[in-house]
Formats: C-alpha cells, structure tokens, sequence
C-alpha cells in the first residue's frame, strides 16, 4: 500500500509540474510586446522630425519635445511627473532644451531625469 501511495504522488508531482511547465511555455508565445510611448520607433530605429512637426503636438493629448537634438513623446510621462503637469505643458510642441537643463528655475533636472526620458526618446530633430 505505501508504494502505491508514493507511486501516485509522484504521478500527481509530475503532472502539476507539467501542467505548470505548458502553462509557462503558452504565456511566453502570446505574450504582447511591452507597450511604447505613442510615435515611439522600434529598438534601434530612428525616425527624424522637423520642429514644425514636433509643433503639432503641443498639448497634454500629445506632448512632443525636441531636447539637444532629439525628439521625445512626454504624452505618457505628463501624468507620473513630480511636479504639476503644467510645468511640462507649456513646454510641448517646442524645442526645449533650455527647460530642460534649467527647469525654469535655475536648477538642472537630476542625472536620473536624463536617464528616465530616453524612454520617450522617438527620433532626432531635422534641421
């Protein structure tokens, strides 16, 4: 009796491990790909704007900036900024690089800050 007993929890362990196996195996075939600002290119793509295009997007609906010669898509990043919103509106749809580096206020943005946007970074600025 006790080898049978042993014999079919082995049999249960192997099934839930193969169960959980193809379920691990079918979530990593149908998974989406992570979500991307709105514009954004695919990894090493990269797409060039003129500052007349970045002018189009120059609200909270879509938020462009052109920051040192690159372009970036803050749409998504408006909300989860530290600050109020409007500290970053008043900057969409225009070349911002002065902003940036002085927040307006004399202070640069943090090391992190210039890491955080590279997230949103959808293309260079055309001359």
């Amino acid at each position: 009796m006790k080898a049978l007993v042993t014999f079919f929890t082995l049999v249960f362990c192997a099934a839930v491990a193969g169960v959980n196996l193809m379920a691990a195996g079918a979530g990593t075939v149908t998974q989406a790909p992570a979500a991307q600002p709105a514009g954004a290119q695919p990894a090493g793509a990269q797409a060039g704007y003129t500052l007349a295009e970045v002018a189009q997007h120059a609200d909270a609906k879509s938020c462009w900036m052109a920051i040192d010669g690159a372009v970036y898509d803050f749409t998504a990043y408006l909300p989860k900024h530290p600050a109020d919103p409007k500290a970053m509106l008043r900057h969409c749809g225009k070349e911002a690089s002065e902003a940036f580096r002085t927040k307006d206020a004399g202070r640069p943005h943090s090391p992190y800050a210039a890491q955080l946007m590279q997230d949103y970074r959808i293309g260079t600025l055309r001359r």
